[in-house]
């Protein structure tokens, strides 16, 4: 993760994620990942409650990746590798079958 205005990284390895899917419009569908992260690569300390809100089209396309501390926007993005991790499990079969289910109730 890189803090808005520091040049410090710290490169986190997502070992799995928590997950809600919801369909938000006609447009849009809201998934918010919690990152369960491996151990040794601890999340930084201001952080109290962080998650990642994903925001996809219907058709499963990643349009956004915004994390977020206790719901809201956060002094942090994440790395080139963090983002590929979540497209990765965003684009697997399985997410994408999660989101069309959501996609059509």
């Amino acid at each position: 993760m890189i803090k808005y205005g520091l040049d410090q990284i710290e490169e986190l390895k997502f070992i799995s994620f928590d997950i809600h899917i919801e369909k938000r419009d006609q447009q849009w569908v809201d998934i918010n990942l919690v990152p369960v992260v491996l151990e040794g690569a601890p999340l930084p300390t201001d952080l109290i409650d962080f998650n990642i809100l994903v925001i996809c089209s219907h058709e499963g396309i990643i349009a956004q990746m915004v994390p977020q501390d206790v719901g809201c926007d956060c002094e942090y993005q994440l790395t080139f590798a963090e983002k590929e991790q979540v497209r990765n499990y965003i684009e697997s079969d399985e997410i994408q079958g999660l989101i069309e289910k959501v996609v059509r109730k």
